[in-house]
């Protein structure tokens, strides 16, 4: 037997009726990523041969989700308990030599340094089962140990006084060498009216054939299993605290770290500075000396060197800043490049676009890329002066060094180096705006008769 191969099965087939969703429970994100996908990374960085995910009828999405991580799909057409969940697995890894790794798929706090103890630990004995010590122990199977040596897991429900004492709880992870795991599963009994069988019975089965069973303990924090839009909730706070922590202490500089959320992927280099109530969506990378100032959301952004972002601005999918960027409040980038040093600081829609290097977005600027129909690009070229409240109507393209006048409408390419104006000659009327008082006054005193 090669017992250093891993395979792993994720069982991803429960209902979560109490998630009141048409959509399939794990599939429900935490930090923007399903809880499944996490729980499926998690594994992966274990480097197993095989993943193996054990889904309901119909599941499709999870499927696909399942085959973006490289993993294959079972179909447990009756729920009838854990153990019953991870033998559809079996016809699957017939003929693997190694570990196999039990995981669930609504456990998305789990790391894989706890993980790989886990099967560091099966690998020298017969089978491994992760617990913890929870602060409240009620309603979760307790498990009976003599030092690290596992002797049985007895449901709280079928506990009795002495056991109930024990604080050590099973989380449901479970490792074991194959394909001893799944002959030790044939032996579980149904054990209630709905004949489930379930995964806790395979210690004592285990026992009975003198086979060693071990306990390996993780943190609380990494076990918490999601069946609720509550428990949804706890699992997102705890991503959140956990990833912030990491974060500063990889040096990224957070000045009110409860009210930043981030992403999965969110990557933030270090001395980036991030102030108060700052969103980072998915596919989001922030490189070193940047600033993020308060309340800006940014998702599927590239965020480069030493720019500066916000307060109040949104980098929407497609943004790219360049070194040195600056885009100010209630600025608006959308699949757009800003080269390096560009400035666009206030009231500004930049979509569809390329902005060159050095080049000024007056305040009030938008580019008008969709024409009901379809997106088209707008290239500004390099040392861009654009005057405030300018519309720049794509498809469209400005030279290097040009100058666009504020209040300018841009319907046609402009040459570099040149002066554009598109905008009425201005007229004023002596007196005029005497009359207008006037006659809006005997109006309103109309209106009032």
């Amino acid at each position: 037997m090669n017992e250093n191969r891993l395979a792993v099965i994720v069982l991803a087939a429960g209902q979560g009726v109490r998630m009141k969703s048409t959509i399939a429970k794990v599939l429900h994100p935490i930090a923007g990523r399903p809880m499944l996908a996490h729980v499926l990374s998690a594994a992966k960085a274990l480097d197993p041969s095989r993943i193996v995910v054990v889904a309901a009828p119909g599941a499709e999405a999870v499927a696909r989700l399942s085959a973006e991580w490289g993993a294959e799909t079972v179909i447990q057409q009756r729920q009838l308990g854990t153990g019953h969940a991870v033998l559809q697995a079996e016809s699957a890894l017939q003929g693997f030599d190694g570990t196999v790794l039990v995981l669930f798929g609504d456990t998305p706090l789990l790391t894989a340094a706890t993980l790989a103890r886990l099967v560091g630990h099966a690998h020298a004995a017969g089978v491994a089962a992760l617990g913890f010590r929870p602060a409240d122990p009620k309603g979760y199977g307790r498990m009976i140990v003599e030092g690290n040596a596992l002797l049985r897991i007895v449901e709280d429900r079928d506990a009795d006084a002495a056991e109930r004492k024990v604080n050590l709880c099973f989380a449901g992870m479970i490792a074991g060498r194959v394909p001893g795991v799944f002959g030790l599963l044939h032996e579980v009994e149904n054990r209630n009216a709905q004949g489930e069988f379930y995964l806790t019975d395979v210690i004592a089965i285990a026992r009975r054939h003198e086979l060693k069973c071990m306990a390996v303990e993780g943190a609380e924090a990494e076990m918490l299993g999601v069946n609720s839009r509550a428990q949804l909730a706890q699992a997102e706070a705890a991503f959140q605290t956990r990833r912030r922590g990491e974060l500063m202490d990889a040096g990224a500089g957070l000045t009110a770290p409860e009210t930043v959320f981030v992403s999965a992927d969110t990557v933030i280099e270090p001395d980036v500075t991030i102030g108060p109530f700052v969103v980072f969506g998915p596919g989001v990378t922030v490189r070193r000396g940047a600033t993020i100032h308060s309340f800006s959301h940014i998702e599927g952004a590239m965020i480069d060197e030493n720019c500066v972002v916000g307060p109040f601005a949104r980098l929407r999918p497609g943004a790219a800043l360049d070194p040195g960027v600056h885009v100010g409040n209630f600025v608006e980038i959308k699949n757009a490049r800003l080269e390096a040093g560009v400035k666009a600081n206030h009231l500004t829609y930049i979509g569809d676009a390329r902005v060159g290097a050095g080049s000024n977005i007056g305040a009030g600027t938008i580019t008008c890329n969709y024409d009901g129909e379809g997106k088209h690009f707008t290239d500004i070229g390099a040392r861009v002066f654009v005057g405030s409240d300018a519309t720049l109507v794509a498809p469209v393209r400005i030279g290097d060094g040009a100058y666009i006048g504020a209040g300018s409408t841009i319907t046609t390419d402009v040459e570099p180096d040149a002066l554009a104006l598109g905008r009425s000659r201005q007229v004023n009327k002596a007196g005029r705006a005497n009359e207008i008082r006037a006659r809006n006054k005997t109006r309103k005193d109309m209106r009032k008769s």
